[in-house]
């Protein structure tokens, strides 16, 4: 048996800034000086990112007009509890857009179908969670079965998938339902360390929903053939997610690049190696974002 993706949606926030807007941004809100503030615009346009989106408008303005993060208040950044009460606010109607998104390229679905859902994110939480909340705006029935995929970070996605698959190939009824939503500049850490002006740089929000079927459909249909798994445990401490007191700190080093391109060879033999592939007969390769340094 194997599984199917039959439909992908996504969905943006409303507020979206140009890469340069939030680089003054950030080096207002830290007061940097003149050297400062140039090497932070060389990051800001060696990312090769252009447009960034939050749910927030606070982006857009300068750091001492920002509404959430109030900068006149003593208290200088929002806690742990007031990001996650904003996280609550806007999760769901970003994964019910991502969601409408993705079955509307779907002729004569019904939501009724549905066996499965699974919620994929790292950048809040809250119980009872986003997946009651996704069925009972959706009106999907009750008995639904529902998984979270919760702080797994980046490649979350992809154990969200391994478990659609996993779903598929045990039920010949199975149509499953994924979203993933991630807020992360709700999590802005006012910092001058340069790991978290680095992961200031790249992070945006946004949803992602799939419908995931064990019975092939007419029109789109992407198997996965197999999920692969690899660790460089020496690059624990260069790339981190954390729960602090003023929100969940990002660490993100300059190093990363440098240790992806010393591994990603062989990860990607073994990949090959597995399917009786060579790099050869492989005619795309689709590649996490994180800037051009981080893709070369």
């Amino acid at each position: 048996m194997k599984s199917f993706i039959t439909a992908i949606g996504t969905a943006n926030p409303a507020h979206g800034f140009p890469q340069l807007k939030i680089a003054e941004f950030m080096s207002d809100a830290v007061s940097m000086n003149e050297e400062e503030r140039q090497r932070l615009f060389t990051l800001y346009r060696a990312t090769g990112i252009k447009h960034r989106y939050s749910v927030l408008p606070d982006f857009g303005t300068a750091f001492e007009h920002s509404d959430f993060f109030k900068p006149d208040e003593k208290a200088a950044m929002p806690s742990v509890a007031e990001r996650m009460t904003l996280y609550r606010q806007e999760a769901l109607p970003l994964s019910i857009a991502a969601i409408e998104n993705c079955l509307h390229q779907l002729e004569s679905f019904s939501k009724d179908k549905i066996t499965h859902l699974i919620t994929v994110s790292c950048t809040g939480m809250y119980a009872p969670g986003l997946d009651l909340d996704i069925v009972q705006s959706l009106g999907l029935s009750h008995s639904v079965n529902r998984t979270c995929v919760n702080f797994m970070g980046c490649y979350a996605a992809f154990s969200g998938l391994k478990v659609a698959d996993a779903i598929c190939k045990s039920d010949k009824n199975a149509v499953v339902l994924m979203v993933c939503v991630e807020l992360c500049t709700i999590h802005y850490q006012k910092s001058m360390n340069w790991d978290h002006i680095l992961s200031n740089a790249i992070f945006g929000d946004g949803a992602a929903a799939v419908i995931i079927q064990a019975e092939k459909p007419q029109g789109l249909a992407l198997s996965p053939e197999l999920f692969y798994c690899d660790l460089l445990p020496e690059g624990r401490k260069d790339m981190a997610w954390s729960i602090a007191d003023f929100g969940f700190e990002m660490v993100l080093s300059s190093y990363v690049p440098t240790m992806i391109k010393g591994g990603i060879k062989e990860l990607t033999n073994n990949l090959l190696s597995k399917l009786s592939y060579c790099v050869e007969e492989i005619d795309y390769f689709a590649i996490h974002p994180g800037g051009k340094k981080y893709l070369k």
